[in-house]
This record gives C-alpha cells, sequence and structure tokens, in this order.
C-alpha cells in the first residue's frame, strides 16, 4: 500500500486508538501480550492493515481472536475516531521480531575463528610459537625490516 506523509500520520493515530481498544476494551483473554508493531492505511481511509505480534506459538489463535473481534473493534473505532467512514481492518502477523531474535541467536553464537586477531586486509595475523624465537632470518617470517627476496633495508 503506497504511504503518504498523511496517511502515516492517519496510521499512527490509527494504532494508537486499536492499542487502547485492545487494552482496555476487549476482554478476550487470547488477546493479552498482543502487540500492534505498525499500521497503514490507504489514501481514502477505507482500508487498514494492522500488523502485530504476539509469541510464535499463538500466531493462529491471535489471528482467530482478531477475526472474531473485527467488528466491535470496527464499532469501538467510529465512536473514538472523527473520520467520516471507518476503515475496513486486515490483521497480520508482524514476522520481523521473529527474525531480530533468530539473528541476535545468532550473534550470541559467535565462532571461535572470529576471535583470531586479523591485519588491515581482514588475514589472521601469524603468532609466532615460543620455541621459534631463534631469530633466524631464513625463516618464513624473516627479521624485522628484512625485505622478502632482497637486501636489508637501512
Amino acid at each position: 500500500m503506497k504511504q503518504t506523509p498523511a496517511t502515516r500520520r492517519t496510521g499512527e493515530q490509527l494504532r494508537e486508538k486499536l492499542g487502547y481498544i485492545l487494552l482496555f476494551e476487549i476482554s478476550d483473554p487470547r488477546l493479552d501480550l498482543v502487540t500492534i508493531t505498525g499500521v497503514e492505511v490507504s489514501v481514502d481511509r477505507a482500508y487498514a492493515r494492522v500488523y502485530v505480534t504476539c509469541d510464535a506459538g499463538r500466531y493462529d489463535e491471535v489471528l482467530e481472536a482478531l477475526a472474531s473481534a473485527r467488528g466491535r473493534i470496527r464499532s469501538l473505532l467510529a465512536r473514538s475516531l472523527d473520520w467520516r467512514v471507518v476503515p475496513e481492518l486486515d490483521f497480520r502477523i508482524d514476522r520481523s521480531t521473529d527474525e531480530a531474535e533468530h539473528i541476535a541467536r545468532a550473534l550470541e553464537n559467535v565462532p571461535a575463528t572470529m576471535a583470531v586477531e586479523k591485519d588491515e586486509e581482514g588475514y589472521p595475523i601469524q603468532v609466532d610459537a615460543p620455541g621459534d624465537a631463534d631469530g633466524d632470518p631464513s625463516e618464513e617470517g624473516g627479521a624485522p625490516g628484512a625485505v622478502p627476496g632482497g637486501e636489508a633495508s637501512a
């Protein structure tokens, strides 16, 4: 649905009214801990898409409760809004919170390879083993200041 600054303002107004109605005026226990995350209103205010979120296991139950209370919610909206047309409500589950939770869990399980110190190009920095401190420049790392395949810099 195309959103303009005016439809965003009306969507915010509708979201506040719906939140109040769900919190204080609808007494369905299936609608406990339901959060309205966003509302999109059509330009003519005849249609509104309402995004809600809840626990992942309760999606079907919440959608069923909202569908059964849709008429009551619209009549309460008609009383509280000064709009000529009360929008037809379409309730949908907002799964973005599930995605955010999934990403947060993935970030908690950071592999051990991410803790390895890297240079500015992203390659792991080689750390000499404790027994390799004999200073032999013929080894792969070479002496400090040595140029590979050339003379030592002065």
